[in-house]
C-alpha cells in the first residue's frame, strides 16, 4: 500500500466576462492561498470576450505575476462552459478546480477542497452551499428551494446524494477531467460535469463552503432561466454518453460498445465454466465482465488504457482479492512478475490487436501454469473485416482453423473452439462493409442489448458463422 501524498499542486481555472469592478480582487485572493497541502498554485483566467475593461486589468495582472498566472482571451463571449474548456486544457497541476471571478465563492475554501484528494484517494470534490460545518451567509429560500429541487432531482438520475449539484466550486483531478469531453457552452456546463463524473465511476465528496450570492431580483431572474436550461440539460446527460474524448486507446468508441450489459451477461454465462480460481484478464476495459467472473481466490485485472486503470482501481478497491495493473499483451516485460502465476487467462477481444501474434500468445503461455487455461475470444471471419474493424484497429479476424493452429504453435493443446454471437454477424457485415460506418449506432446498441433473450435460443440454430470465435485451450 503506498503512501499519502502530503501535498499537491492545484490548477484554477477562472472565466471572467466583464468583472472590471471584482476581478483583481478575486485574482489577488486566489494567488494569496497558502497551504502545506497545495505544493504550488496556478491560476488560469480565461477572458471570454469582456468589452468592459476587465481584459486590460487582466493584461496587467498577468505580467505581474508572470509564472503563477497565465491570460488566455477569447475574441468573442462563448459562455462560461467555452471558458472553462479553454482553462482545463491548460490545467498542469494534479487538482483543477473552476473559481468564479465574481467572489460569490471564497478562494480560501480551495484549501479545504483538496483534503480530500490527499486523505480519502477523491477523484472530484465539491463545494456545498448548504453542508453545515462553517459559517455561511444565509440564501434566500426560494433560492435555496429552487437549488434543491435541481439537486434532488440529479440525485434520483445519477443515484448520487449530493446536496449542492449547482455549485460552481468542482474541483477534479486533472487527468481525468482532460479525458471528459465537455460540449455545454454556458451555466449547463455544471449538470453535465456531475453526470459525466458519475457515469465515470468517480468517487466524489463535497465540503462545506461559504458564499455570498446575488441580491434577490437578481438571483430570482438569473435563477428561473438558469433552472430550466439544467432541467433540460439534466434529461439530456442522463439519456447521452459521452464520457471519453478521442484518445489513442480508443475510449470513447470501446466504451460505448460496453454499454450492454445483457449482452455481457450473455458472454459471462458463456464463458464462465471454463474459468478456474487464480485468473488473469487481458484487457479488463471497465470491468463488465470482471464483475461476472468475481469473486475468485485471486483476480488480477489488466488494461494498458490508464483512464480504464483508473477505473478499475476504483471499482474494486474494496475487493482485497482483485489485483489492477497495466498490462500490455504484446510485452514480454509487462509479464515478467506474472509466470506461472494463474489457472486461467482470460483474453477477449484484444489478440486480434497485436500486430506480433506469436509473441502474444507466447505472453498468455508464459502466465499460466502448467495444464493452465487460456479463453481467447476474437473477431471471426476475414471477409467481415471492414471500417469498423479499421475504428477498432483490428488487424486481422481468425478462423476457427487459424485460431487453432495459433494457439497449438504456441504450445497450447486446444480442447475447444466454438462461434459466438452469429445473430449480429449480418449487421456487422451491413454496418462496416455496405455502409462502411466508422462508429456504432446507440439505437443499434440498444437494440442488441435488450433481444439477447432472442439472440441466445437462436445462436444455435442460424445457418452461419458468429460475430466471434472462441477457444479454449491447455498449457502442455
Amino acid at each position: 500500500m503506498t503512501d499519502k501524498p502530503a501535498s499537491l499542486s492545484l490548477s484554477v481555472v477562472m472565466p471572467a466576462y466583464n468583472e472590471r469592478y471584482l476581478v483583481a480582487e478575486a485574482v489577488r485572493r486566489v494567488l494569496a492561498v497558502e497551504s502545506p497541502r497545495i505544493s504550488s498554485l496556478e491560476l488560469i483566467v480565461v477572458d471570454d470576450g469582456s468589452t468592459d475593461g476587465t481584459r486590460e486589468i487582466l493584461r496587467g495582472l498577468a505580467r505581474e505575476h508572470a509564472g503563477r498566472m497565465v491570460l488566455v482571451e477569447h475574441e468573442r463571449n462563448g459562455g462560461k462552459g467555452a471558458a472553462v474548456n479553454t482553462g482545463i486544457a491548460r490545467a498542469t497541476g494534479d487538482v483543477t478546480v473552476i473559481q468564479d471571478a465574481d467572489l460569490e465563492y471564497n478562494p480560501r475554501d480551495l484549501v479545504k477542497v483538496v483534503v480530500p484528494f490527499l486523505e480519502d484517494e477523491a477523484d472530484a470534490v465539491f463545494g456545498s452551499r448548504f453542508l453545515t460545518g462553517e459559517y455561511r451567509r444565509v440564501l434566500y429560500y426560494r433560492h435555496t428551494l429552487g437549488n434543491k429541487l435541481l439537486t434532488g432531482l440529479c440525485n434520483w438520475l445519477t443515484d448520487l446524494n449530493l446536496s449542492d449539484m449547482e455549485t460552481c466550486t468542482k474541483a477534479v483531478r486533472t487527468s481525468l477531467l482532460q479525458s471528459i469531453p465537455l460540449r455545454s457552452r454556458d451555466f449547463r456546463i455544471e449538470p453535465e460535469l456531475v453526470f459525466k463524473l458519475e457515469k465515470r465511476g468517480a468517487r466524489i465528496f463535497e465540503v462545506p463552503i461559504s458564499y455570498s450570492g446575488r441580491t434577490y431580483e437578481e438571483g430570482k431572474k438569473i435563477g428561473m432561466r438558469d433552472g430550466f436550461r439544467a432541467l433540460g440539460a439534466m434529461f439530456h446527460w442522463w439519456i447521452e454518453d459521452d464520457l471519453y474524448k478521442p484518445d489513442e486507446h480508443g475510449s470513447n468508441i470501446l466504451v460505448s460498445l460496453s454499454n450492454v450489459p445483457h449482452f455481457n451477461r450473455w458472454m459471462g454465462d458463456v464463458l464462465r465454466p471454463h474459468i478456474g480460481t487464480r485468473v488473469l484478464e487481458i484487457g479488463a476495459g471497465i470491468g463488465n465482465l470482471t464483475r461476472r467472473f468475481c469473486p475468485r481466490d485471486a483476480y488480477t485485472a489488466t488494461d494498458i488504457n490508464p483512464h480504464y486503470l483508473d477505473y478499475l482501481r476504483r471499482t474494486f478497491m474494496s475487493r482485497p482479492y482483485v489485483d489492477v495493473r497495466k498490462c500490455d499483451l504484446a510485452d514480454a516485460r509487462d509479464f515478467e512478475a506474472l509466470q506461472g502465476r494463474f489457472d486461467t487467462v482470460v483474453c477477449l477481444n484484444v489478440l486480434e490487436h497485436v500486430e506480433d501474434e506469436a509473441g502474444a500468445l507466447a505472453n498468455l503461455h508464459s502466465a499460466l501454469e502448467p495444464g493452465g487455461r487460456a479463453i481467447v475470444l476474437v473477431p471471426q471471419n476475414p471477409k467481415l473485416h471492414g471500417t469498423l474493424d479499421e475504428v477498432l484497429g483490428h488487424v486481422r479476424r481468425y478462423t476457427r482453423a487459424s485460431l487453432s493452429k495459433a494457439l497449438e504453435s504456441a504450445g497450447f493443446e486446444v480442447e475447444r473452439v466454438f462461434d459466438f454471437n452469429r445473430a449480429t454477424t449480418p449487421a456487422w457485415w451491413f454496418n462496416g462493409k455496405i455502409m462502411r460506418r466508422r462508429h456504432f449506432g446507440r439505437l443499434q446498441l440498444k437494440i442488441v442489448n435488450h433481444t439477447v433473450w432472442l439472440m441466445r435460443p437462436l445462436d444455435a440454430i442460424l445457418p452461419w458463422h458468429g460475430t466471434s470465435v472462441v477457444a479454449v485451450a491447455r498449457k502442455r
